[in-house]
């Protein structure tokens, strides 16, 4: 087991705060956030997930002088050519995602494709102040549903449905769904680097 009992998650995003701290609190890791320590929000440049969680998290990493972690995710729409990808947070209007749904809803029906196939991506970086990084993704599949459903969850999780099931993640409980998605499949990876590991190196 891992010696340290903190971790930074450059996040100020309250539902990926949640997630990632219900995962590690079972290794007795407690999760400080970017909003716990005033951590600024940087800008996201990068063209692929990897690079922008790179990004947050070397930022923090330079910042506390100690490893971070941070992650990038979105939603991938096979009939729009794999869009919002990386600009999913950014393609909902004001970050309202209620709104953003609902732009994904019309310009799906505007392509007038039978295609509703989509996945969901994840991938964490942990990030040393000297720029070193290790990176661990995940991937779910599935499709997008014709309309909301279920108050669980956050950002598009009321019009995905992921493959196998006939409920979208906002109708999942927290730990079902961490058991399948994107954020916990990158997330199981990251926990067993940490698990073999006496400490942090690469």
């Amino acid at each position: 087991m891992p010696k340290y009992k903190e971790l930074i998650f450059a996040s100020h995003n309250k539902g990926k705060i949640s997630e990632i701290k219900n995962l590690l609190s079972p290794l007795g890791i407690k999760v400080l956030s970017g909003e716990d320590l005033n951590l600024p929000e940087v800008e996201e440049t990068g063209t692929t997930f990897e690079e922008n969680a790179y990004i947050k998290a070397l930022a923090a990493a330079k910042e506390k002088n100690i490893p971070c972690i941070a992650d990038d995710s979105g939603l991938c729409v096979d009939a729009m050519g794999g869009r919002p990808g990386v600009y999913s947070a950014r393609y909902a209007p004001n970050r309202d995602f209620d709104k953003g749904i609902e732009k994904l809803l019309n310009e799906l029906a505007e392509t007038n494709s039978n295609n509703r196939s989509a996945h969901f991506s994840c991938v964490i970086v942990l990030a040393y102040p000297n720029g070193n990084y290790k990176s661990f993704e995940g991937r779910v599949d599935g499709r997008i549903a014709t309309k909301k459903s279920g108050t669980m969850g956050f950002g598009y999780d009321p019009i995905f449905i992921p493959t196998g099931f006939n409920r979208s993640f906002a109708e999942f409980d927290r730990d079902e769904k961490n058991k399948i998605s994107h954020r916990g499949r990158a997330l199981q990876k990251f926990i067993t680097y940490l698990t073999t590991q006496d400490e942090y190196n690469v």
